[in-house]
Parts: structure tokens; sequence; C-alpha cells
């Protein structure tokens, strides 16, 4: 029988609730938190006693504890990359650590449960090492995510895919902010567009954008930049891309259209359903939403300069 896997991710105390948010929108199986600030009053609360054990009384209150559990068909590297990625654009100091599951295996083994993904009406997300596909008729994009969040088979990634192919124009220029495996760019490219620049705070990530960009023989026109936001961005774009969290959307879409085009199109994902209505409160000051999706707990919108 295949093992499930233990994600446990440590954060400051003062950040668990805002840590659980994102953990719980990503988890398909349930979270649990540790959270000792209020141990005492809890207790109490809960089983009208104050006596506690010396154990529980113990523990570390400066840091709090999320545990996800995954299937054995959902891969820990990607959900592992996928959380680390928002925690970071949502400036959430952490660490992450996969239970039960050596590191060696969790770097490799996770490619046997990708598979090719249709996504929109032109794409095929296609996992780099298959060899034997049908693309039935799509346009196949190779992808190995290796340690960096984007493969299409989350929602905020497949939501941000279909936008941009329905709003691209054949030769536009795409800006991806918070690129990770430069999945959208990439695949902006490969259905006409004319060049796309990808950014990322993550160093690994601008790597494996590179290597993914060769890989589907776009590298010529794809160019990925170690940065923050847009502070290494020059020129100006047709589409502008950003699947990363709310917070980082509300402080990104202060000053983005700088580098945007008169017609461009503005779209963001990777927001939590929850916080869909402030995201469009808190960009409306620029921009008027044109579209907006949500598929499995999560938010994706088109939007247009005022």
């Amino acid at each position: 029988m295949k093992n499930w896997t233990e994600i446990k991710i440590a954060v400051d105390a003062a950040d668990i609730d805002r840590a659980g948010d994102i953990a719980n929108a990503a988890a398909s199986c349930g979270i649990y938190i540790e959270d000792y600030r209020d141990l005492e009053q809890t207790v109490e609360e809960i089983a009208h006693i104050d006596l506690i054990g010396e154990e529980l009384l113990a523990k570390d209150r400066s840091k709090g504890f999320v545990h996800l559990y995954l299937e054995p068909d959902v891969s820990p590297a990607e959900a592992a990359a996928f959380l680390s990625q928002r925690f970071e654009s949502e400036g959430i100091a952490h660490t992450i650590e996969l239970l039960d599951c050596a590191e060696e295996d969790w770097r490799n083994n996770w490619k046997k449960y990708f598979h090719p993904i249709a996504v929109g009406e032109k794409l095929m997300i296609v996992p780099s090492w298959y060899e034997n596909y049908d693309t039935q008729g799509r346009i196949a994009l190779n992808i190995d995510p290796g340690l960096a969040f984007g493969t299409g088979g989350h929602e905020t990634t497949r939501l941000c895919l279909e936008m941009c192919e329905k709003y691209m124009k054949a030769g536009d220029s795409v800006l991806d902010v918070g690129c990770g495996s430069g999945i959208l760019g990439i695949a902006a490219l490969l259905c006409s567009a004319g060049r796309a620049v990808g950014v990322d705070i993550d160093e690994k990530a601008v790597e494996t954008a590179r290597e993914n960009a060769a890989v589907n023989g776009v590298d010529d026109r794809y160019t990925a930049i170690h940065g923050s936001f847009t502070d290494k961005v020059e020129g100006k774009y047709d589409i502008v891309l950003a699947n990363i969290v709310a917070d980082a959307i509300l402080f990104l879409s202060r000053g983005v259209a700088d580098f945007m085009k008169k017609d461009a199109v503005y779209i963001v994902s990777g927001i939590i359903d929850t916080r869909a209505e402030e995201v469009k409160n808190g960009i409306s000051p620029w921009f008027d939403i044109i579209e907006e999706k949500l598929d499995g707990g999560w938010a994706c919108f088109a939007a247009k300069l005022k």
C-alpha cells in the first residue's frame, strides 16, 4: 500500500492564521494547526480543567505548525513548492518538512504522478519525461517543474492559462510576475506571443524557467529575471500575468500600470476566494475587472487600465 505524506510547516506564531488560510485552500484532505499561544485559556474553554501536562506547557509558544496530509497520488514536491512560494509572497518566514518520505525520494518519485493535462482550447501540458503521448491536436507544452511551482495541475495556473489564451493576440508581449516554472510565459509563446519575460524572487524558479523555455524551443524569446516584483523589469507589455497571492497582487497593482501598454490586459490569480472581493476593491483605483473566474476555492481576474 502506498503511503500518504505529511507536510509540516513551521511559522512564527503571529503568522499562523495567514499560514493556515493559505494551506487550507491548497489542501484537499484538511489540515490541523498547532498554536500554543493561548494554551491555558483554550484548555479551560474546551476541557474545563486548569491542569495541563508538562509536555504541553513546555511547547514553544513563539512558533506555530500547520500540518497537511497528501494522498499517495498527490506530488509532495509540487505541494511543497506551491506552499513555499505562497508563503514567500506573503512575507511569511517558514520551514517545510516532508515526513515519512526522504528528500531524495520526493525530489524524483513525484514524477510518476504527473500525466498530460488538456488546458483551455489549445494546450496540452505534458511532463518533459513523457515520450509517447497523444496531444489530441493540441499544442504540447513540455514542462519540468523541478522544485518550482507550476505544472498546470493547480487551479490557479489553469485559470491563468485559460484567461491568457482568451485575451492574448498574436505577437503580444507578456510579463509574468512570480513566474515559478515559467509555464505561463512559455505557454503564451507557444500560443503565438512574440516575447515573454518571467521574473521571480526564487533563484531556483528562474533557473527552472530557463530550462523549461529551452526544452520547448522558445528560449530565444523568453527572458527569466531574478528579482522582486518589477524592480528589474523594463518596457511595456500587452499582457501582464501575476499568479501569486492576494497581498502581493495588491502591492504589485499600485505600480504595474507603468509596465502596461494602453490596452494591456492584467490577469491575476492565486487569490483565495475569501479574499476575492478585497482584491477587486483593492485594485479598483487603477483597473476595471473585465472577467472573473472561480475554481476550487481560487479566484482569477482579468482587468484593464481605467
